[in-house]
């Protein structure tokens, strides 16, 4: 039997005993064991049968799939997360003893990772310090709060999946069934800007009918995660660290609509159906009757290390450039102040609206990229509605970019790409045309005999 297989879950077992309110002899009479054994399964020094396992949940109505777990596999991976971090690469922590770590203590590994996230938080709130932060914003706390976690939170996909399974795929039906509310389409003049109200004296859910079907699925989704899943979203937040009570209040609405994709795209399927299609965000779409934007939202989040897809980065910015959302995954260092560079295929997205355009980018240190973006429509859905037109890109480092089907064909190391900075105040281009700003520690160079291509010259040092 393979060392992963033997359930060594001390930890669990005397977890579960102290709820009880037992001690090891009042266990051990109750399962037909001596006190010693229960004893030696505490200290791991004993693994957990399959017939101790048995007996437990017979005696106990423990779930044995909640209790058995994934015998650490899942902790252990994100240990190895945790110290492929600079900061312990002086470390001599091997895989075995991290895997130890998580199937002898697993609360003592899940507080290293608490530490070390706490730490990337810290990090990322100093950075927005040096780059000049002008007060604080709740929504860069969000950003901060997702950005320290990956987009990745196990225990709402394990939540949702299992809700998922329980409506059968119809949400309508479960929603009724199970919370008594049925689902209505009403007149946007009725709704009154609201596209989702949860009616409690009529025992309705009211949707906005402008709404398409991706998008009704979406909010009967999300209201079932608010109603069903309440204690995974504050059990996501437990170890966040926000300033102040309207952060956390936005974090959990960012969590809430986690979980509703989730839901509609459970992450062992959408995880077999993105390798197998090669992350085609269209086919994705189409399998799992998902939009174009909440596919790609999707796809941050595959990062469960037993499963693990391409590491992507995502944003949405709207016609004038401004950013509404943003994911800094896959390595890509956006600006945390400002837009993004106006040479990316990005902003021409308006130009050819619903039409995916590719690009490989490259930032002026030699990092490239490949970059997906399309233009996303919200609203609408009948004559005279409101309706806003935004782009979204997503992507991932090169080096992961063979995975995707829009690389077909493609000869990554040959193929040209497109330079582009971070921001214009950060990128050392001297001969840039589409540059808005000097650079930052460059002298600016007043010139009365020539005018270069470049609207600003500035000193080389």
């Amino acid at each position: 039997m393979s060392r992963t297989r033997s359930l060594f879950i001390g930890p669990r077992l005397r977890r579960l005993r102290r709820e009880l309110g037992q001690t090891q002899a009042q266990m051990a009479e109750e399962l037909g064991v001596s006190a010693s054994y229960i004893a030696l399964i505490e200290r791991n020094q004993r693994p957990l049968t399959a017939d101790m396992l048995l007996r437990l949940a017979e005696t106990y109505r423990v779930d044995l799939a909640d209790f058995a777990g994934d015998g650490g596999e899942q902790l252990s991976g994100r240990l190895d997360e945790v110290f492929l971090d600079p900061l312990l690469s002086g470390l001599d922590v091997g895989a075995a003893e991290r895997e130890d770590l998580a199937l002898g203590n697993p609360g003592m590994a899940e507080a290293i990772i608490r530490l070390h996230t706490a730490y990337r938080e810290g990090q990322l709130a100093l950075a927005d310090k040096a780059g000049g932060d002008q007060g604080h914003n709740p929504l860069d706390e969000t950003r901060a709060f997702l950005t320290a976690r990956q987009n990745f939170f196990p225990v709402l996909d394990d939540r949702a999946e299992k809700l998922a399974r329980e409506t059968g795929g119809d949400l309508g039906a479960y929603l009724l069934s199970r919370h008594g509310y049925e689902v209505r389409r009403l007149p946007g003049d009725i709704m009154h800007g609201a596209v989702r109200r949860l009616d409690l004296h009529r025992r309705e859910l009211a949707l906005d009918d402008g709404l398409d079907g991706a998008g009704t699925n979406f909010q009967i989704a999300l209201q079932l995660a608010y109603l069903d899943l309440g204690d995974a979203l504050d059990a996501a937040l437990a170890d966040s660290q926000f300033t102040e009570e309207t952060s956390r209040k936005i974090a959990r609405r960012a969590l809430a609509n986690y979980a509703a994709g989730a839901m509609l795209m459970p992450y062992g399927d959408f995880y077999r159906e993105a390798e197998r299609n090669g992350y085609d965000i269209e086919a994705l779409g189409r399998h799992f009757g998902t939009s174009f934007e909440q596919t790609t939202h999707r796809l941050t989040t595959l990062q469960k290390p037993s499963a693990k897809g391409v590491p992507f980065f995502f944003i949405r910015i709207d016609a004038a450039g401004n950013v509404s959302k943003r994911f800094d995954g896959g390595g890509f260092p956006f600006a945390r102040h400002g837009g993004s560079c106006p040479l990316w295929s990005l902003h021409d997205t308006f130009r050819r609206p619903r039409e995916i355009l590719t690009e490989i980018l490259e930032l002026p240190g030699g990092e490239r990229y490949l970059s997906i973006a399309r233009t996303v429509t919200a609203g609408g859905g009948a004559w005279g509605a409101p309706r806003v037109t935004r782009a979204i890109a997503l992507g991932c480092d090169i080096r992961e970019a063979s995975r995707l089907v829009y690389t077909e064909g493609l000869d990554l190391a040959a193929a040209p790409a497109t330079p582009i900075g971070v921001t214009c105040r950060l990128c050392q281009r001297a001969d840039c045309t589409a540059r808005a700003e000097p650079p930052l520690g460059r002298q600016l160079l007043a010139d009365d005999y020539r005018r270069l291509v470049a609207p600003f010259g500035f000193s080389d040092g």
